[in-house]
């Protein structure tokens, strides 16, 4: 690589055609890593088809979708809504990232290979759900509809380092959900297909948080304020689906995904592994931004708390109405 020296990575000298370029072997790299230990898996094989049955409709033996007909727990359903809304997106989110990293070189192949994985999320996650008769069907294609109608844009769109830095913890949060889903699913079959995807999710984590090393190494600065700017506008790509902000806070109660979580398993273990809060030799720009990204992490510590606080006393409240 002929771009290596940090103090390259002024503001005025580091463009995104640039730090492309820069990047490009880091990207071959870790893609021929990639492919070394991501195996391949059928999502048909992950669904119980003997469990389905006809709906109403074209079919005469066609039989009415009621609540009751699963196993899945009531959160688990919640959950499971928001996170296959969120996978329907994948046309919009690959559109995102072919436009920022191109379809061309390493960068190409990675981010066709990337969309043709999670594609498999979306495939196997729909094939349970009608299976298994978890969800209402016909609400599930109708939130469907309303969510990718309105499309997809990315808060991160204006900046290759700030979506290369969005995925990495991005990435670690959509397997944290899928995995506590799994876990709170009342059902193995489920618990077993999220399992697999969070596999999948959390080897596309570390391929973006060794891109964004990489990007550390070459240009600190400009990496820290990508850093410092999403952990501090951090959303889920989903929040745009209907009904995501009360669906967001059943699961934070239902221990899916909440302050805690987001703290402790998504954007802690992304910046203790690169030691972001430690690196040294900034400039003001970047020493700015990487204690202002400390003060945040500390303020959402102490927000967790008094989540966690409040969640203690909840169950505490629902404890003792049982008991009576």
């Amino acid at each position: 690589m002929t771009i290596t020296s940090p103090h390259l990575g002024s503001s005025e000298a580091w463009t995104d055609a640039r730090l492309l370029f820069a990047l490009e072997e880091v990207v071959e790299k870790e893609l021929n890593r990639h492919l070394k230990v991501a195996k391949d898996w059928m999502p048909h094989e992950y669904v119980p088809f003997s469990d389905g049955r006809n709906f109403p409709g074209f079919f005469e033996d066609g039989q009415a979708w009621e609540s009751e007909q699963s196993k899945v727990t009531d959160i688990g359903k919640i959950a499971l809504v928001v996170n296959l809304l969120t996978e329907d997106n994948l046309p919009s989110y690959h559109h995102e990232i072919a436009s920022l990293f191109g379809r061309d070189g390493a960068w190409g192949t990675w981010v066709h290979r990337w969309t043709a994985e999670e594609g498999r999320h979306g495939i196997v996650m729909r094939d349970y759900l009608l299976t298994s008769r978890a969800v209402d069907p016909d609400k599930l294609e109708q939130f469907r509809m309303a969510h990718m109608a309105e499309g997809f844009e990315s808060d991160n769109r204006h900046s290759m380092l700030h979506s290369v830095a969005y995925v990495a913890f991005q990435e670690l949060a959509t397997r944290v959900s899928h995995r506590n889903t799994g876990h709170q699913s009342g059902d193995p079959v489920c618990d077993r297909m999220l399992a697999r995807i969070a596999t999948d999710e959390n080897l596309h984590m570390v391929f973006y948080r060794n891109l964004l090393g990489a990007a550390f190494e070459m240009a600190p600065d400009l990496t820290m304020q990508s850093v410092r700017d999403v952990v501090v506008n951090f959303r889920m790509p989903g929040h745009g689906m209907p009904g995501f902000e009360r669906a967001a806070a059943q699961m934070a109660i239902g221990e899916i995904y909440n302050m805690r979580i987001h703290h402790d398993d998504v954007l802690q273990p992304v910046l203790r592994f690169l030691k972001v809060l430690e690196i040294d030799g900034l400039g003001p720009d970047g020493l700015k931004a990487q204690e202002e990204l400390g003060l945040y992490m500390g303020g959402l510590d102490s927000e967790a708390s008094k989540f966690d606080a409040k969640l203690a006393a909840r169950k505490e409240r629902m404890a003792a109405r049982a008991a009576l």
